[in-house]
């Protein structure tokens, strides 16, 4: 499977990096994965046993939804068990999952178990529902809906995204979507260590990647956020109020860059090092200004608040 590009799912990736009981989540989150996903007695027209169109996906697994949505529209179900309006919805939705036949994938996320992915999405109400295609959320609704009205929606989705993702029209064909070439164990390795949180592993990976492969951006990419993700989740949010009462504190700058990061206030974390920059000067101004760029490296070059970060960052220099 083709992986994605670290940058675009950065934003996702921040905001699941908070300061989290990991352990008890991955508890709970291993207790899911041995969870059957199996639709509800008497159901028309759905088999009895486990559904590979029908994933039951955790803070831990999240990324494997960014990866399907390369080839197919994933439909990611954010629900929790106390909803009786998620308990409508959620058969709904695997029945249709069953009956698309793999023309898209249903992704479902016990909010419970995994809150900071409904953080991410910013979730107000459950059940909430999210189409992601390309690695990015392209249309969404929340409560419940009848069967008709969820039936027209995915209909609508597939028909918007049969020409830009290729596992549509081969799943409609009855065929399996195009297999890629394997995966490298490089890469393998590393993102196992980074999804076990082993951070210094994972970078250690990247690291020799680069090494042998200096050019390799997806390497590049990759490591960036290992590191940001590593100095995430060893924060905490009073290092803001500390970094505003002590402006001078480089370090405290840094640090509270990261958790406005983190927490997806962008512009915030961008403005915060740009007018650092402008009080500092010497190794302290290189220091910010080098990390600064590392942030950047977090998004896609194209990104509009990057590109206006950098004009300010080069107004700030000069």
């Amino acid at each position: 499977m083709t992986r994605p590009d670290p940058r675009k799912t950065a934003a996702l990736s921040a905001a699941l990096s908070g300061a989290v009981d990991l352990g008890a989540l991955k508890a709970r989150a291993d207790a899911a994965r041995q969870r059957p996903t199996t639709p509800p007695s008497g159901a028309a027209g759905a088999d009895t046993g486990p559904s590979p169109w029908v994933l039951d996906v955790t803070e831990a697994t999240f990324q494997s939804v960014i990866e399907r949505s390369l080839d197919l529209p994933v439909v990611v179900e954010l629900t929790a068990s106390w909803s009786p309006e998620a308990g409508q919805l959620s058969p709904i939705l695997e029945r249709a999952a069953r009956a698309g036949g793999g023309a898209w994938i249903l992704a479902r996320v016990d909010l419970d178990a995994s809150p900071r992915v409904g953080q991410a999405f910013g979730v107000q109400s459950v059940p909430t529902v999210v189409a992601v295609a390309a690695g990015q959320p392209v249309d969404a609704f929340a409560g419940p809906l009848p069967e008709a009205e969820f039936t027209q929606w995915i209909n609508r989705l597939l028909d918007a995204l049969r020409d830009r993702l290729p596992g549509i029209k081969a799943a409609e064909a009855g065929q399996e979507a195009p297999t890629e070439a394997p995966e490298d164990p490089r890469f393998v390795a590393a993102e196992e260590a980074f999804e076990q949180g082993d951070f210094a592993a994972a970078e250690a990976a990247y690291e020799a990647i680069l090494s042998a492969e200096p050019a390799n951006a997806e390497a590049k990419a990759a490591l960036a956020q290992v590191r940001f993700t590593a100095r995430a989740e060893s924060l905490t949010p009073d290092v803001v109020q500390a970094a505003n009462a002590n402006p001078e504190d480089v370090d405290a700058q840094l640090a509270a860059a990261d958790v406005e990061l983190a927490g997806q206030d962008v512009d915030a974390a961008f403005k915060r090092l740009i007018d650092t920059v402008r009080r500092v000067f010497g190794d302290d101004r290189d220091k910010v200004r080098e990390h600064l760029v590392g942030l950047f490296e977090l998004f896609p070059p194209d990104d509009e608040r990057v590109a206006k970060a950098r004009r300010n960052l080069a107004s700030a220099l000069f």
